[in-house]
């Protein structure tokens, strides 16, 4: 847990007010939850880790010495959201869009960029089970990224019936799928060999791993067949492999159903992603397997070139809400990792240089104690003229009080001497270029805003 010093804090406003404005140009209305809920609302939802790693709060007053714990602080923005829906529903639209950006807690071990808490945002649409619903939330997302000046990401796409045919084909046992994919996840570290090792420890039958294996095998030649087919223009790249790969998915699932039907919605998410006008920015990646246990249709992960992880992820998960009401809900979700954003941002400098180091456009300065009132009224006059200004609030040697409006990076700085005031004017030193003349006191605003 954190202390966030101002500019931080005004990297978390940049990149916050621009998912809003994004999010609510796709019609998503904002939701907010309460800190904490009630302890069963929780446990249960996130697996055997998921329950370690919630913080619990013990029962209070009378209550206190039994050591038991009654509520919890919220462990993400998923549950709550299948709660609210729940509790709501006859007061919510038939298609609920919401987005919701809060902090989570997490009690677990602090690491670089993990953090007990943190901000998660949120996307979700409720009530339809239209492939519309992916599309929309991938060009949501990807617009999101493109506006904070991301160029090289791509969104991973795969479901999970697809993936569920894949291993039913290949021949692994269904309460095997798990432990395959744990194994298979590695495959990039430790190599083909190694994963065959892992699969005979886990009692995954060997014939079906060669089978499960060489699937994949085969998939790294399409992306060179495609990259030889198209050269170097990545988008076209992408969509030729999309193609190629939902021919092999197709042709390896055969007669499966359920991978049949996940592949068909597959590709009525490409379709769609088309008309959306991010058909480039996606990739049919048949080996994403993020939390299956959570997911029931297709899952979405973004992931920028050469940077390890991802900046968010997501996908349908049909059943969350119908823990709640009773009665299956259709539901799909994307979050994109707020913390990760903003430290690959700043390790890019990717954010405007005036956003991190001015906290205003003009220090009022204070000439001598006979000039107070004066400075207080011109601050208010630029205030109202809508430019951010800071008041020195002391009567220090003019020089002072110049280093402190240049230590703070405040592009200019007002002087109200006394033969500034008895000619109606105003001294303007412009901080970055050193250069100092009058105006007129009623022109400041405009030459300030015509300078910034």
């Amino acid at each position: 847990m954190r202390d966030f010093l101002p500019a931080d804090v005004r990297r978390r406003e940049y990149v916050i007010g621009v998912i809003k404005e994004v999010y609510e140009r796709y019609g998503f209305e904002p939701l907010e939850t309460p800190a904490v809920e009630n302890i069963e609302t929780l446990m249960g939802k996130y697996g055997e880790e998921g329950n370690q790693l919630i913080f619990k709060i013990l029962k209070r007053g009378e209550h206190e010495k039994t050591g038991e714990a009654d509520l919890a602080l919220r462990y993400d923005l998923t549950v709550p959201l299948a709660r609210v829906v729940a509790e709501y529903r006859d007061k919510l639209p038939k298609f609920f869009k919401r987005y919701q950006i809060q902090p989570v807690w997490r009690a677990d071990r602090p690491a670089r960029g993990r953090f007990r808490e943190f901000y998660q945002c949120d996307v979700d649409i409720l009530g339809s089970r239209s492939m519309l619903v992916e599309a929309e939330i991938c060009a949501a997302a990807s617009d999101v990224l493109t506006r904070l000046g991301f160029n090289d990401f791509a969104v991973r796409i795969n479901h999970r019936h697809a993936l569920t045919g894949v291993l039913q084909a290949a021949g692994v046992a269904n309460e095997k799928h798990d432990l395959a994919l744990i194994a298979l996840d590695k495959l990039d570290k430790i190599g083909r060999s190694g994963v065959e090792k892992e699969f005979a420890e886990r009692g995954i039958d060997a014939a079906a791993g060669v089978r499960l294996l060489d699937f994949f095998a085969a998939l790294a030649g399409l992306d060179h067949a495609a990259e030889v087919a198209v050269g170097e223009d990545v988008s076209q790249k992408r969509r030729a492999l999309n193609v190629a790969i939902i021919g092999r998915l197709v042709e390896f699932v055969g007669d499966n159903e359920l991978g049949a039907r996940g592949i068909d919605e597959l590709r009525s998410i490409l379709n769609f992603a088309e008309a959306e006008g991010i058909g480039s920015r996606i990739e049919i990646d048949p080996s994403l397997a993020r939390g299956l246990s959570y997911y029931t249709g297709a899952i979405m992960e973004i992931n920028v070139k050469d940077l390890p992880g991802s900046l968010g992820g997501g996908g349908r998960y049909d059943n969350l809400v119908g823990m709640f009401l009773g009665e299956a809900v259709p539901a799909c979700g994307f979050s994109l990792g707020l913390e990760r954003i903003i430290v690959v941002m700043t390790e890019r400098e990717m954010f405007p240089n005036a956003l991190l180091t001015s906290p205003a456009d003009v220090m009022i300065s204070l000439w001598d104690q006979t000039s107070r009132a004066d400075s207080v009224a011109l601050a208010h006059e630029l205030r109202e003229a809508a430019l951010r200004v800071d008041l020195y609030p002391d009567a220090d040697k003019i020089g002072k009080q110049f280093k402190y409006a240049s230590a703070r990076e405040i592009p200019f700085v007002a002087i109200l001497g006394d033969d500034e005031r008895a000619r109606g004017e105003v001294a303007l030193k412009d901080m970055r270029s050193g250069e100092q003349r009058s105006v007129k006191r009623e022109s400041v605003a405009e030459e300030i805003r015509k300078k910034l």
